[in-house]
């Protein structure tokens, strides 16, 4: 089985991302964070483009040990020269040179230098480079709009001049899997020495391909893929490192290749990049988005409860993730909130379970996603039932600044339906006038209080009442999406325990 190497270029591809710069003590947290990653090389930046830079890749050069430190350089001798000064340090070092040769970049980019002059200059870079070190990696810019047979002619060449790897970018994310994996194949067929080099390859995700397109090379024999944390960088990104370590780890048997990435850091990693760019990873982006070992439905909760195999290719633990999470919401099913209770250490019978689960889906149709702090509320209202000898059928409140709150409220009162409507100082104090009236109750409510469950606006409230009759009292509580509802729950549930005291 081939091992792929994996060329990390988070520090300069990755930082060109739109707000993604970094300082040098965050470089250096993140090339300490790779190195335990365990990546084969780290492009530590551009050292000629600003003192900054340079500074940062002098840091990693001397501080990282393990990956080859690595800095970009354009086919200029002062560039080269540059890379190597801040690279010199570094147990294992690389210089990375390249130089356009698509005729769109000769023409518009570099003033209508012919292909001729192009050749000659990607050469003498790389033989300038090797005056410093053996290490030297060259890329042709824009390869994939490179006519194949000039394209064939450079590798060849810069091969012949000393190049150790040859990096054929997709500079503009412009190709296909197809079609990049017949030009991988194509270079490795045509030239001559391409058993001198590894072929790498630097994919861009302008139409979304980055990741299909680095496999389809790998495929074709390339042997190292360049690539960022979290996909970012130009435009709309580099190939993800997360993505074609994973893929090829899951999918060995059709690779036939592998890489000696230390999967268990990648969410640290992730979580690293995110923190230090400020750049959100989307919840459903594969491997490190927040969705990605989160399932609601609960035909997969139920699989998943039976053998993980059933709707999970990849092990959360294998990638630095605790464990799978089962977000409950409208599409969970009775296995998943039985077990997610059990998980919470509650002990419930069928029949529990049960009339939950009831109400489970009623709270899910009102809310995206059911908490633990609403379960235990759920859990309270069923452990809790008292005689319910008044029972809230329905409600209906208004409130505004131009006339006085009114409610109207349904309730059963020993199995009876009946209706009143009132006014209050606002919704709840006539929905509390309502209830007192129907059920013929003359409490004093001595306290009231109010807070959120969860987070969100969406976040259930819980309400809590202390009501005083003839010298007895009750605490009573009540939850919804609702605020008012949940008011006349807690204010029924404490008329309620009062009515069972008063029985007995």
């Amino acid at each position: 089985m081939r091992i792929i190497r994996i060329f990390d270029t988070t520090l300069r591809d990755g930082e060109q991302a739109p707000g993604c710069g970094m300082n040098a003590q965050e470089k250096l947290q993140v090339a300490q964070q790779l190195a335990r990653l365990g990546v084969n090389i780290i492009e530590a930046g551009f050292a000629a483009a600003s003192p900054g830079d340079f500074e940062a890749i002098k840091a990693i050069a001397g501080e990282i040990r393990g990956p080859v430190i690595c800095s970009l350089a354009r086919a200029r001798e002062d560039d080269i020269r540059k890379a190597w000064e801040a690279i010199k340090d570094a147990p294992k070092k690389r210089i990375h040179t390249f130089h356009s040769t698509s005729d769109i970049h000769l023409l518009h980019q570099h003033k209508n230098m012919s292909r001729d002059e192009a050749l000659k200059r990607s050469v003498d870079a790389v033989l300038f480079a090797k005056s410093f070190t053996d290490d030297v990696e060259f890329s042709p810019m824009d390869a994939t709009r490179t006519d194949i047979n000039y394209l064939c002619e450079v590798v060849e060449a810069v091969i012949e001049a000393g190049a150790l790897t040859v990096n054929i970018p997709d500079t503009v994310g412009y190709t296909d899997p197809i079609e990049f994996g017949l030009l991988i194949s194509t270079i490795r067929k045509r030239v001559k020495n391409v058993d001198q080099a590894v072929i790498s390859v630097h994919c861009h995700n302008d139409l979304g391909m980055a990741t299909a397109n680095s496999l389809a090379a790998v495929r074709n024999g390339a042997g190292q893929i360049e690539c960022t944390i979290n996909g970012i960088g130009e435009r709309a990104g580099n190939c993800s490192l997360e993505e074609v370590v994973m893929a090829l780890r899951t999918r060995r048997d059709i690779f036939n290749a592998d890489t000696n990435i230390t999967t268990e850091e990648i969410m640290r990693s992730s979580r690293l990049i995110t923190k230090i760019t400020g750049m959100s990873v989307q919840p459903n982006k594969a491997i490190v988005g927040i969705n990605a070992f989160a399932h609601e439905a609960g035909i997969h909760q139920d699989g998943l409860l039976k053998d993980k195999t059933t709707y999970e290719i990849i092990k959360p633990e294998d990638v630095g993730v605790k464990k799978t999470e089962f977000v409950l919401g409208k599409h969970s099913g009775r296995n998943a909130l039985r077990t997610r209770l059990e998980e919470l250490g509650y002990k419930l019978s069928i029949g529990e379970v049960n009339r939950i689960f009831e109400k489970f889906k009623v709270l899910a149709d009102q809310k995206k996603t059911i908490y633990d702090e609403d379960l235990e509320v759920l859990v309270a209202e069923e452990l809790t039932i008292v005689l319910e000898k008044f029972f809230l059928v329905a409600l209906w409140a208004s409130s505004s600044t131009l006339r006085k709150p009114s409610a109207t409220v349904g309730l059963k009162v020993d199995g009876i339906e009946c209706v009143e409507t009132e006014t209050g100082d606002g919704p709840v104090d006539a929905v509390f006038k309502a209830i007192a009236k129907m059920t013929h109750t003359k409490s004093k409510l001595i306290r009231y209080e109010v807070k959120a469950i969860t987070g969100g606006t969406d976040a259930q409230g819980e309400v809590v009442v202390s009501l005083e009759e003839n010298g007895r009292k009750a605490r009573g509580s009540g939850a919804d999406t609702d605020i008012i509802i949940a008011s006349a729950k807690a204010y029924i549930n404490a008329l309620n325990k009062l009515a069972a005291n008063g029985s007995k």
